[in-house]
């Protein structure tokens, strides 16, 4: 009960470090799994529905790079953009900037898997149909992502989790600079290292709040949206 009475006064407190703290997460989050979601949805969505050669071997290598290490992409991705690395003039290393990178990295591989898996059986419901009416490729798509929004919905509900929740890669990149790339994961593991131990349950309950009314956002959404959807096919039959 501590702990979470000293949650609830660290968010009433209206304390500016917290604040930015909170700030730099939910940026680096929403941010990352909206890119992760462009890049990997489409990805993912073209995998479900289209046929060609040499499609297996690029699933394996898809489901290998979802499992991808934490760690290792942040040692990879700080090697490639500090100061000696090919990237090292772009600036980027211990940015916010370079923690998205690291954690688009991480999910698009995963949010192409996701959609892909999800968006399997409708696309191939919606297939034969789409021949009949000689639909284009462009066409395709755009039915198949129609089709598919609903899955979509949850598979970027995991993405922002994910990235939420990330702390391996974006400490290496990002260094866990207060007032510059100190995020809630980042924290929560510096105060449990110093001993802190009721400040960092307080901690990860806060970030617990955040993800539960980032997801009661979306699940409003996502039921207006079906609800709406089954009015319109109720005046259709009606009609």
């Amino acid at each position: 009960m501590g702990a979470i009475t000293k949650a609830f006064n660290l968010i009433l407190s209206n304390n500016p470090t917290l604040n930015e703290i909170i700030f730099t997460t939910l940026k680096m989050a929403l941010i990352s799994s909206a890119l992760s979601l462009l890049i990997g949805a489409p990805a993912g969505l073209i995998l479900a529905y289209k046929d060609f050669k040499g499609k297996k071997a690029v699933l394996v290598i898809l489901r290998t790079l979802m499992g991808l290490p934490p760690v290792v992409v942040g040692i990879v991705l700080y090697v490639l953009f500090s100061g000696t690395g090919i990237f090292g003039r772009l600036n980027l290393i211990f940015t916010v900037e370079l923690m998205i990178i690291a954690q688009v990295v991480l999910i698009a591989p995963i949010v192409a898997g996701m959609t892909e898996t999800a968006a399997k059986q409708p696309c191939m419901m919606m297939k034969e149909t789409a021949k009949g009416l000689k639909m284009k490729g462009g066409k395709v798509f755009l039915l198949s992502l129609s089709e598919s929004r609903y899955q979509l919905v949850a598979v970027y509900l995991f993405a922002f989790a994910r990235a939420i929740s990330e702390v391996g890669a974006v400490q290496i990149v990002g260094g866990n600079i207060l007032h510059k790339t100190r995020v809630m994961t980042t924290t929560i593991a510096l105060n449990y290292n110093t001993g802190q131990f009721t400040y960092a349950v307080a901690l990860g309950i806060i970030l617990l709040i955040l993800t539960f009314a980032i997801n009661l956002i979306a699940a409003l959404i996502q039921f207006s949206a079906s609800r709406a959807q089954r009015r319109r096919r109720g005046n259709e039959n009606n009609g």
